[in-house]
């Protein structure tokens, strides 16, 4: 029986911050799973930083979305239907037809996921894609070696908080994050065990970082761009290395964003500075999850989801993640 969805179109492209009527949310009927499909219905999507470029009509890692369609993104959900044996009814799965309340999708889309390992959204989160980027950016692209100084920013955010204890299991002596406002600044020493953190909207994030790790940082995990990149220019010591994972300061901007004007002191100290996309990382999967797995059951990897319910309110958790509303990883919770 075919069965009666909402989900959330792209209805007009953002210039600078998103407003709610870019967005229009549609009723649709989504049919029977035919051979080789399933039927998900999903219970939990995803709202990340990367879904405002491909808002725009521009080539990028990913498609743009397209206009008058239904947007995709990270989603768990309970399989309803199935024409694949591979796939059964009732399995979980994980799969990136996100931003609407039931996927047909083929069967090789959705990865069955096991409920038990984990609560189900943690798939969505530490367990998924945000966490294998932490792990990633810390292991292949901006290496943590014993003893290493390490900064994070947008450290309360869903990879930020996660990268910081990665990287204290690494071997990091010391781990110092960036947060905006006194209340995340403490959790994320007191929650997600960073040695410090210093607080973005005071300003002088150079000198509140000389201040946190006053002998430089090694390792740099960046999130924001603009001032934070500059700042922790300032700070590196030689052979330093930078993950350049994201650029949430400027995802807005509808003029070109100056660089940092003190990249010069890249070449006297050696610095590497690398971007780098998860995708490229696919093959670290099994290993960190089965390393995250371990220090969840031990509790030693903290995670936390700010949590908005309905498919009718997605697009304010969406916008208000950008905004930095979020405490670790923004989620839209749309079934049991």
């Amino acid at each position: 029986m075919p069965v009666t969805s909402r989900e959330v179109h792209l209805v007009a492209r953002p210039s600078g911050e998103p407003e709610p009527t870019d967005f229009s949310l549609v009723e649709t009927e989504v049919g029977d799973p035919g051979a080789g499909e399933v039927l998900v219905r999903n219970s939990w999507i995803s709202v990340d930083p990367y879904m405002r470029g491909r808002m725009n009509d521009a080539k990028s890692y990913v498609p743009p979305y397209r206009l008058g369609e239904a947007m995709d993104g990270g989603a768990v959900g309970t399989v309803v239907a199935s024409g694949s044996d591979d796939v059964p009814v009732g399995a979980t799965v994980l799969h990136s037809a996100g931003w609407r309340e039931y996927a047909l999708l083929p069967a090789g889309a959705a990865r069955v996921v096991d409920p038990g390992l984990a609560p189900v959204e943690n798939y969505l989160n530490v367990l998924g894609m945000i966490g294998l980027t932490a792990y990633a950016g810390l292991v292949e692209v901006a290496p943590v070696k014993e003893g290493d100084v390490v900064f994070v920013s947008g450290a309360a955010g869903a990879v930020g908080s996660i990268a910081g204890q990665i990287a204290r299991k690494l071997g990091a002596s010391r781990v110092v994050g960036s947060a905006g406002g006194p209340e995340k600044r403490r959790r994320v020493v007191e929650q997600f065990g960073f040695d410090a953190a210093i607080d973005y909207r005071e300003g002088d994030l150079e000198g509140q970082l000389a201040e946190a790790a006053p002998d430089g940082i090694d390792v740099y995990f960046d999130n924001v761009g603009g001032a934070h990149l500059r700042a922790a220019i300032a700070a590196m010591r030689d052979h330093g290395r930078i993950a350049l994972c994201g650029a949430i300061s400027q995802y807005n901007a509808t003029e070109p964003v100056p660089g940092p004007d003190n990249l010069f002191l890249a070449v006297g100290k050696r610095l590497n500075l690398r971007g780098f996309i998860v995708g490229d990382h696919a093959h670290l999967a099994a290993e960190y999850a089965r390393l995250a797995a371990g220090w969840i059951a031990d509790g030693e990897l903290r995670t936390e989801e700010t949590v908005v319910d309905g498919i009718d309110n997605a697009v304010r958790a969406f916008l208000d993640m950008m905004r930095g509303a979020n405490t670790g990883k923004m989620l839209v919770r749309l079934a049991d």
